[in-house]
């Protein structure tokens, strides 16, 4: 017997016996086998990154198409698309997608015409698998999409310029057209800028007609588009959209208020025939007892009796006026009504033309955008007096030199027929010119030189027929006039087409809609020039203050391109794009700075700015892919 740890393991005695206890090679026959499953992995992420690609490519052909399509379709009521537009379509995917493109072949792209006259397409294309092919088949891709050439909906507040140098030609420098008086649709009296042929004046209410049949032409039935318009001098004509009770039943002006009589001429002596009894109840007796007649004069009789006979001494009398402000009643002024000038003496009434002073606000050229003073703030509701706004009142404003206060009796020579807009007994001065110490700011002279302006009334956001368009543009008192305030401009354009100021109602979202793009159009023809002799939006600056404070008069333009830059930003804030057009004039920092990125124009002459409201246009009317 042989004892077990001296016995030996049989040797193989085949062929494949001897292989498989042969371990030499296993590695790399084992790498061998492994190298299928990998292959399988790394070829199927580079296809499906090939087919993603595809049909990325296929979608942006696809929305390419329809985008042609859609724009050179003709509208009809026929249910398929005319072949105009068909061969677009599909001559744009053609050129965005070539057949071959990643060895894809089977392209195909088919537009149609949907039931509410946009475009649709349907594209698709065979995908060869590369690198899985050996195991996989081709794979077909398909896309759609649509495009509606269309706006979404839109509210558009244009803001205009219309002060006086709008009255000439970009070729005028400077611009020194006449003023002419006309009456204004509420019956008043103003003064306007005679215009040029080829005015600027006249290029705009073409451009703006232009810009709505461009809009126009780009609109489908479910589409809401609203228009708004304000036009800006020194101040606003706004009034008479404000609810009455934003308006303050009392403010002071810069006035004047009868304070005694004055000598009117020399006296004259008399002995009339009455009794001591009569004579002495004659004396000290003012004719009429208070007031004056209605020629403004009034007289004093002073008596004395003496050797049996009345002595009477008649002194002609006038007013003596003080020159300061004035605090008046203007609840029934506000509401339109003609009233009496409380600072005239007899025949003298008044109507507002519905110009406002703002509210209260704060002396400063540093503002912050999320914490302005009420007049620059465009959600800021009336609630108080400080937050109401204030009726334009040319009629009781005077001048009254350097004082702060001063008495004045007037001048005692007047004509049978004073001139407009005096009454009888009103002695101030009558010269012609304006800016003269103790005359109206209503004086003609004054309204002549813009010292006073009152625009157009605004036209608060609503769908607008192209007619309702040009019966504003076009309208009597859509006329140049006034000096240049951005500012004022800019506050109430922002201010009324806010999401959640005073107008909310007006630009708020139709139902079942999402919320407007809003959009401020701006244009000017000049740069910032404002004068603190001018009655405006913030009254009478030389005397009120309330831009400049008490040493910033100097510097008054500087103080009102703040204002202005604060509501440029103010409306951005609040998603309001902004477009400022400069109209014959180098867009000035302020203004450039003003407008949204990249949307401030400059326009030559009345075709270039029909031009840039022509881009505006396009822009607010893109074409869109909607699904």
């Amino acid at each position: 017997m042989i004892a077990p740890h001296s016995r030996k393991r049989a040797v193989p005695y085949t062929v494949m016996g001897r292989l498989r206890n042969d371990k030499r090679g296993s590695t790399l026959a084992m790498l061998a086998i492994a190298l299928v499953p990998l292959s399988l992995m790394v070829g199927s992420g580079i296809d499906t990154a090939r087919l993603y690609v595809v049909k990325a490519r296929l979608q942006q052909a696809c929305d390419a198409g329809v985008l042609a399509g859609r724009k050179a379709m003709v509208s009809s009521t026929s249910t398929t698309l005319d072949s105009a537009a068909a061969t677009q379509a599909t001559t744009f995917f053609s050129n965005n997608f070539k057949s071959g493109w990643m060895s894809t072949n089977t392209v195909s792209f088919t537009p149609a015409k949907t039931t509410d006259q946009q475009v649709s397409g349907t594209a698709s294309a065979t995908v060869p698998m590369t690198i899985t092919g050996f195991f996989a088949s081709p794979v077909a891709l398909t896309v759609t999409c649509e495009a509606r050439y269309d706006v979404a909906d839109t509210d558009i507040m244009f803001v205009l310029d219309t002060t006086g140098s709008m009255a000439c030609t970009t070729a005028d420098d400077p611009c020194g057209a006449a003023a002419v008086s006309y009456t204004k649709p509420d019956g008043t009296t103003a003064y306007h800028a005679t215009e040029e042929s080829g005015s600027k004046i006249s290029g705009l209410r073409s451009a703006v007609l232009n810009f709505y049949d461009t809009i126009a032409a780009n609109v489908d039935p479910s589409t809401h588009v609203r228009y708004g318009f304000v036009t800006y001098t020194s101040t606003v004509n706004a009034g008479y959209a404000l609810p009455q009770s934003a308006i303050v039943d009392n403010w002071n002006y810069e006035s004047r208020s009868i304070v005694g009589d004055a000598n009117n001429g020399s006296s004259s002596a008399s002995t009339p025939s009455l009794t001591q009894t009569q004579c002495a109840a004659a004396n000290n007796v003012r004719t009429p007892a208070s007031g004056f007649n209605t020629d403004g004069t009034a007289t004093f009789v002073t008596t004395n009796w003496s050797s049996s006979k009345c002595n009477m001494t008649t002194q002609p009398i006038k007013p003596t006026w003080r020159y300061q402000q004035v605090t008046y009643d203007t609840s029934q002024y506000k509401t339109g009504a003609t009233v009496d000038d409380p600072s005239k003496i007899t025949n003298a009434t008044s109507k507002w033309q519905g110009c406002v002073e703002e509210r209260d606000t704060t002396a400063t050229s540093t503002f912050d955008v999320n914490n302005l003073p009420p007049d620059l703030d465009p959600d800021l509701s009336a609630t108080s007096d400080s937050t109401k706004w204030r009726p334009m009142w040319p009629d009781v404003m005077y001048y009254r030199g350097n004082n702060t206060s001063v008495d004045y009796s007037g001048n005692i020579s007047l004509s049978s027929t004073p001139p407009s807009p005096y009454a009888f007994g009103d002695y101030a001065y009558t010269g012609t010119s304006a800016l003269q110490t103790y005359t109206s700011m209503s004086y003609s002279a004054t309204l002549k030189s813009g010292y006073v302006s009152c625009g157009k009334p605004v036209q608060r956001l609503a769908v607008l027929s192209r007619s309702d368009v040009s019966n504003y543009v076009n309208a009597s008192d859509f006329v140049p006039q006034g000096g240049t305030y951005h500012d004022t401009g800019m506050i109430w354009g922002t201010r009324m087409i806010a999401p959640n100021g005073i107008f909310a109602s007006d630009t708020a979202a139709w139902p079942g809609r999402n919320t407007p793009n809003r959009y401020i159009i701006f244009m000017t023809d000049g740069d910032m020039a404002p004068n603190y002799n001018i009655y405006g939006m913030y009254g009478l600056e030389y005397y009120d203050k309330r831009v400049t404070g008490s040493s910033g008069l100097g510097n008054d333009e500087d103080y009102h391109n703040a204002r202005f830059l604060a509501e440029c930003a103010a409306a951005k804030a609040r998603n309001i794009k902004v477009f400022v057009i400069g109209f014959g004039q180098t867009l000035t920092s302020q203004l450039t700075a003003c407008a949204s990125p990249g949307k401030a124009y400059y326009a030559s002459d009345n075709t270039s700015l029909n031009t840039a409201f022509q881009d505006i246009a396009k822009q607010v009317a893109l074409l869109r892919i909607s699904q």
